[in-house]
């Protein structure tokens, strides 16, 4: 079937689209037929993206951990599109520091952009799909949370993101237990090392091969090759996808 990951008819939210792996997913979706929604801080990158597709992108800039925000993102989203599908919680920061270094501030700048904003988008976009399938509607949703190895391994100098990263775990299986029962399907990807911004200090001179001594493949991921397996869980093609962590880390962690 060459339409199995098709996206046609489908309305995705993408949170962290203004570049590295939202970007490429924002993307990705679109070719494969989706309408999406970005969100991000850098308006300009995501408004000129929305610019260039009209009649299939919509542009929201913001704090993904404002509730406000979320709310009436999400609330306009429906009102133009007339339903949400799907979400990608990708939005990230990093702000490292040794346990013993770190500020109540740098902990919070972290958990709540990568933690609690993922929760308000997955509790806006879910209750909504939940809603519709009340309503004898055969739903077919899906929500991806974008998490990291750290998560699953610790991380030297970066305990908020870690921690972060561990909680989004907690929170899919969660919701694939509570949801799961209305066609909601939510589902974790756990990422190794990916060549974007986020990472430069990892892949630089210092670090460098270290890390890359790590992954069995020997490379860093693109943000592309991160891309497509979101697009497969968001697609009906993982129907019976639910409440999994899929590693797309070339081996860094291998889980039994």
């Amino acid at each position: 079937m060459s339409d199995i990951m098709s996206l046609a008819g489908k309305v995705i939210i993408v949170t962290g689209a203004a570049q590295g792996i939202g970007r490429a997913t924002a993307e990705l979706a679109l070719s494969l037929g989706a309408r999406v929604c970005v969100v991000d801080l850098q308006r300009e990158a995501i408004e000129a993206f929305a610019a260039e597709h009209p009649d299939h992108v919509q542009a929201y800039a913001g704090n993904v951990a404002d509730p406000d925000f979320v709310s009436s993102s999400v609330e306009h989203a429906v009102s133009r599109f007339g339903k949400v599908d799907g979400l990608v919680n990708c939005a990230g920061i990093v702000r490292a520091a040794m346990i013993e270094n770190m500020t109540l501030k740098t902990w919070h700048d972290v958990v709540d952009c990568h933690l609690t904003g993922a929760f308000l988008w997955l509790q806006a976009v879910g209750s909504r799909l939940v809603e519709r399938a009340k309503a004898g509607e055969k739903v077919q949703g899906s929500i991806i949370n974008v998490s990291s190895d750290a998560g699953r391994r610790g991380s030297v100098g970066q305990i908020n993101y870690a921690s972060a990263k561990a909680g989004m775990l907690g929170m899919t299986m969660s919701a694939a237990r509570e949801w799961g029962k209305f066609g909601v399907r939510t589902n974790s990807v756990c990422l190794g090392m990916v060549e974007t911004p986020m990472t430069e200090t990892i892949r630089g001179e210092r670090f460098r091969d270290t890390y890359l001594a790590m992954i069995p493949m020997g490379r860093w991921a693109q943000p592309e090759e991160i891309a497509a397996p979101i697009c497969f869980l968001l697609s009906d093609a993982a129907g019976y996808v639910l409440g999994q962590h899929i590693g797309v880390n070339g081996g860094l962690h291998m889980a039994s």
